[in-house]
């Protein structure tokens, strides 16, 4: 019986010692999973990409504004192969310095995914049409995207071939390739859509010299090429049936002074001209006044409603009168600042706005301060 009782107590002290041995080991591998250091990658399909820690060490080294990057291309700090030390070589030795550099890669990240082969060979097309690495230097620092945006070189090339072949000078790409950098960087397609979009309206306005009538346009509205053909056409027919104009007037309008709005967007265009004919039919202006105005200076419709309504205001409660304001509407370019404190000077030197040429409001600054000059002289004012 002793022996019995012993053989349980053995027993149970041994499943006893087992249960406890696999509670600790099984507690011990739960600690170890709840309390995984940051940064241990896991095979967790559902857990997020880790950051490369060499990449992100290199760009702070570099100057790269982290946060800046990582809200413009968070994708690219999850590579494991980039190429910012030799995207850097070759900044460098194209003349940029480290900090446009830095300043490059915190507003577009991804340049750093670009191989050295790839640039130089866009580097390349570029120089056949901008003069200067320098200049290029510029450009990419004021739009990076620009360049680094497509590693398609043989659709750039395809698209400088294409637009030399339609007539657009060296002088005409390098103005595109400037302001408008992006032109290149569009399908080859897209570019080919909007030249073919163009040479059909200048046929339909009766003018025979698609080539021509291209290369102004493009000249006066650089970004024309990097909208879509459904947005100019919309354009093109406010115009036309706005201010009713024949195809001749169109042509020149359109070619001149109204190239600038063809490529914004339709709504704004119509919201801000209704504004402007609100705005100046409530100061009892008529419907040919309204044109007028419009149409001897279309950047008006630039302005947005807030903007303009500030400005004829400003002008009116200074005793300007809304006829002056029709005549000579670049007045509206100056901020409302610049046309209160002139304002304020003329009036002091003695020139009455009521009477006198109110485009003295709108001239360089160098050129004001010499007029106001004379005219404190001419009233014995200090200077």
């Amino acid at each position: 019986m002793a022996s019995r009782n012993l053989w349980h107590m053995r027993s149970n002290f041994l499943f006893g010692s087992r249960y406890w041995i696999m509670q600790c080991s099984t507690e011990i591998l739960l600690k170890s999973i709840s309390f995984r250091p940051f940064g241990v990658k896991c095979n967790n399909i559902d857990s997020e990409p880790s950051e490369n820690e060499d990449l992100l060490n290199n760009l702070l080294i570099m100057g790269v504004d982290i946060d800046m990057a990582r809200k413009r291309q968070p994708g690219v700090f999850n590579r494991m192969v980039t190429n910012e030390q030799d995207l850097q070589m070759f900044l460098l030795s194209k003349g940029a310095s480290k900090e446009v550099i830095a300043s490059i890669i915190s507003r577009y990240p991804r340049a750093i995914t670009r191989t050295t082969e790839s640039l130089s060979k866009r580097w390349d097309l570029w120089r056949k049409i901008i003069t200067s690495d320098l200049e290029i230097v510029n450009i990419l620092e004021r739009s990076p995207e620009s360049f680094f945006r497509s590693r398609n070189n043989e659709d750039l090339e395809k698209n400088i071939s294409y637009l030399c072949s339609v007539g657009l000078t060296s002088k005409c790409l390098c103005r595109l390739l400037t302001n408008a950098p992006r032109t290149f960087s569009n399908s080859f397609d897209l570019n080919k859509q909007m030249v073919e979009f163009l040479h059909e309206v200048c046929l339909s306005l009766g003018y025979n010299d698609p080539s021509d009538f291209v290369r102004k346009i493009i000249f006066k509205n650089p970004f024309i090429l990097i909208q879509s053909t459904k947005r100019v056409k919309a354009n093109i027919e406010f115009l036309q049936s706005t201010f009713t104009l024949n195809k001749e007037e169109l042509l020149v309008l359109i070619c001149g002074s109204g190239a600038g709005i063809l490529d914004l967007s339709n709504d704004y265009v119509k919201r801000n001209y209704k504004n402007i004919k609100e705005k100046l039919f409530s100061l009892e202006c008529t419907e040919e006044e309204v044109q007028k105005f419009v149409l001897s200076y279309p950047d008006m419709i630039f302005l947005a409603e807030k903007k303009f309504n500030d400005k004829i205001d400003c002008l009116i409660t200074e005793k300007i009168g809304i006829s002056q304001i029709i005549e000579n509407p670049r007045v509206l370019d100056s901020s409302i600042n610049t046309l209160k404190s002139r304002i304020k000077e003329l009036v002091h030197a003695g020139y009455d706005l009521s009477t006198s040429n109110i485009t003295i409001l709108s001239w360089s600054q160098k050129r004001y301060q010499a007029k106001l000059k004379k005219l404190k002289q001419q009233l014995g004012l200090n200077s």
